[in-house]
């Protein structure tokens, strides 16, 4: 088989219009990789995809540098197939032309570890080039490493969060440290890229220059096209939570005891579909022929990266859950998030999107950017308590009740203020009538 060659292409299986970008190269030309191997991460505006190797071989060529957009089903670079086993990783820098590859056995545990490969408590843990570098460059013990790569594979940014964990050296260490960390981490960037979040230049005013990532960039174009596209209105109502709150505090060990938090996004998705089954048109997307009403309801639920920006994992079919189902897969979907483990189709084929903007404090966010092609999305204000005006016994009394703000932000080319007020009026309705 020496001399032939296998293709490594980019997903071709993106919706249209997603944006790629090769982040790093996980194997260097001349290293050996085995079938199915991550050897390539992209990154699109939402997820970050691992690049496999479609056969073992050696990666003979790579066609695309780290920081290269990259188009559904692109080649990448080539495997050239050979005829040994390339199951065990070769050291960085040596030659890994297969015909003189020595490949240690599988019961050798000093061999193995010279080859890349170490041994913890955790059992074997595999290692990439730029990882193993960095681990002996710091000659750190990768079983103390806790990796949140596919598999439980230790990723570059594992390493650098252990070390930054650990007791601060000497200045010059430190700088000397994040120097080498910084580097290492962009070893594949071509000639002139700079580290992705880096200062990079400073301006005659002293500050500072830091080149976008490219989820950043894909969050800067996909809001600019919405606010281009949609005419953006948002109506704002007011939800008192008192029953929400009580039937959470009555069933929530009973969910825990099924290993799912109940969470208030869990009722917040379930009043949606309520508002949804009155007013279909807000799950719809426009065509310049007409206007797409969706059969399911599939919700996005925004989720912050900290600085990072921010992604929209949804919940799919969710006309067809109980609460307990939909806090289920919520309680699934923010496992596999924390674990790094999200998919391509777990923030996919969304229909509407929920902002959760008050977690973090707000209580009013307007107007908050339609997620295109959707037609509207839910803004949800921090929950607090205030004093409101309650009719009791007939007469008005001033009662502390638990309040959010609510709004709803439409594509005023599909809906209409009587729409948007009806649907907002029936999800208010549903929280404050709370019953199942």
């Amino acid at each position: 088989m020496s001399g032939t060659s296998t293709e490594i292409l980019a997903p071709s299986d993106q919706p249209d219009g997603t944006r790629m970008t090769l982040i790093r190269w996980l194997k260097g030309a001349g290293d050996a990789v085995a079938q199915d191997e991550p050897i390539a991460e992209l990154e699109t505006d939402k997820v970050t995809l691992e690049v496999v190797a479609p056969t073992a071989g050696v990666l003979s060529e790579i066609s695309v540098q780290a920081g290269a957009a990259v188009g559904s089903g692109q080649r990448l670079g080539l495997i050239r197939i050979v005829g040994i086993d390339t199951r065990v990783e070769t050291h960085a820098g040596e030659d890994a032309g297969a015909a003189d590859m020595d490949v240690p056995a599988a019961d050798d545990p000093a061999r193995l570890e010279e080859s890349g490969t170490a041994y913890g408590e955790a059992g074997e843990t595999r290692l990439s080039p730029s990882v193993r570098r960095l681990v002996r460059q710091h000659q750190l013990n990768p079983a103390l490493i806790p990796g949140t790569g596919r598999g439980g594979r230790i990723t570059r940014e594992d390493v650098l969060a252990f070390l930054d964990r650990q007791p601060k050296a000497a200045p010059e260490d430190t700088a000397f440290r994040q120097a080498a960390s910084a580097q290492s981490a962009f070893t594949a960037a071509p000639s002139g890229a700079a580290p992705s979040g880096a200062p990079v230049s400073a301006t005659p005013g002293g500050s500072t220059i830091i080149p976008h990532d490219s989820m950043r960039r894909a969050i800067a174009e996909h809001m600019v096209r919405s606010v281009a596209t949609a005419p953006h209105v948002t109506a704002l109502f007011e939800v008192d939570l008192t029953r929400v709150l009580a039937d959470r505090a009555r069933r929530r060990a009973e969910f825990q005891q099924q290993g799912v938090d109940l969470t208030f996004t869990a009722y917040f998705i379930a009043a949606s579909v309520a508002a949804m089954r009155a007013v279909p048109q807000v799950n719809s997307r426009f065509h310049d022929h007409g206007l797409e009403i969706f059969s399911d309801i599939n919700i996005g639920i925004g989720t912050a990266l900290e600085d990072k920006g921010l992604i929209v994992p949804v919940v799919h079919k969710a006309q067809d859950l109980s609460l307990l189902g939909i806090a289920r897969r919520l309680e699934d979907i923010k496992q596999r998030a924390r674990a790094n483990g999200l998919k391509p189709a777990d923030v996919q084929g969304g229909t509407f999107t929920i902002s959760n903007h008050g977690t973090s404090g707000s209580l009013i966010a307007a107007p908050i950017i339609i997620n295109q092609p959707q037609s509207a999305i839910l803004g949800i204000g921090k929950l607090e308590k205030r004093v409101v005006v309650r009719e009791i016994d007939g007469s008005d009394a001033m009662v502390i009740r638990p309040m959010a703000y609510v709004s709803l932000t439409i594509d005023h080319r599909v809906i209409d203020g009587f729409q948007t007020n009806k649907w907002l009026s029936t999800f208010v309705h549903t929280l404050e009538n709370w019953t199942e």
